[in-house]
């Protein structure tokens, strides 16, 4: 009987999520946002006909209307069509560098917290060391010395994050390590290896994992910022810090060439800070 009840009482909690979600517009206004940006990114075609390459000369400089949304650049590409294949490459690079502070960190985070001694200490003092730099600033560093392209930004930009993810993981692992049922399962006779596979890293991924969340309208602004500094790809390949750039010596006369793209990329990271906010309050932070 209580297994066959499984299911229906997980319904009420499932249920009641929704409602209270409906009852928060600005949150589902930011889901739907992110969903269509993932749209753009996966499919982009379905969302555009145009290519973020080829443009018309002819139509160089038209304004936002009916034939094209955001407008047209001065080689008469569509700023719509750039800004949706733009996605695939901002996305794709957000995510690998998330991946990358918070898989890193997290392992360096738990090495010091669960061997503690001089290990600990010299390994925050790096962490240390890192995090009075700015992330940006840092990220710049690396990429200058890595080479100019999408994919050493979003490895930069990760590897700018990892001090972070590992002092908050690190944290967590202490918090855990002291807690009654680590101790339990000690006392029972359970190797290191399955407390911490069994005990700590379940319970202290979880803020962790907040912390990504958080992390990620940050890598976008990052990663679309050394773009527009021309850290990023070439042109004529549609990346959103590009597209602003792009446009920044005609914004007195043509000013949606970078007003659009950018204020596709501000909803995105609003968005996305929107839901991450959700996430942390539901762990507590």
């Amino acid at each position: 009987m209580t297994v066959a009840a499984l299911p229906g009482a997980r319904r009420p909690a499932v249920l009641a999520r929704l409602a209270g979600l409906a009852r928060t517009p600005s949150l589902v206004l930011a889901w739907v946002i992110v969903l269509i940006a993932i749209g753009w990114a996966l499919f982009p075609a379905l969302f555009t006909a145009y290519s973020p390459i080829v443009g018309n000369p002819d139509a160089g400089f038209a304004a936002p209307g009916a034939a094209h949304w955001f407008g047209t650049d001065r080689l008469g590409r569509d700023l719509f069509a750039r800004s949706v294949y733009g996605a695939g490459t901002t996305l794709t690079a957000t995510l690998f560098a998330v991946l990358t502070g918070f898989g890193f960190g997290s392992l360096i985070g738990l090495a010091a917290g669960f061997t503690g001694g001089w290990a600990d200490t010299v390994i925050m003092r790096v962490a240390d060391v890192f995090l009075a730099i700015p992330n940006l600033l840092l990220a710049m560093v690396l990429v200058s010395v890595l080479g100019y392209s999408t994919n050493n930004i979003a490895l930069a930009v990760g590897i700018s994050s990892i001090a972070s993810f590992a002092r908050v993981m690190r944290a967590e692992v202490l918090a855990v390590s002291a807690r009654d049922y680590v101790r339990a399962a000690y006392g029972l006779g359970v190797r290191r290896w399955g407390v911490v596979l069994r005990h700590i890293v379940p319970n202290a991924v979880s803020p962790v994992l907040a912390l990504a969340a958080l992390e990620i309208g940050s890598a976008i602004l990052a990663v679309a910022g050394l773009g527009f500094l021309g850290y990023g790809a070439p042109p004529p390949t549609p990346e959103w810090g590009l597209l602003v750039a792009e446009g920044r010596d005609y914004v007195a006369v043509h000013p949606w060439i970078s007003l659009l793209p950018g204020a596709a990329l501000a909803a995105v990271v609003l968005a996305a800070h929107r839901i991450s906010t959700s996430f942390r309050k539901d762990h507590g932070r």
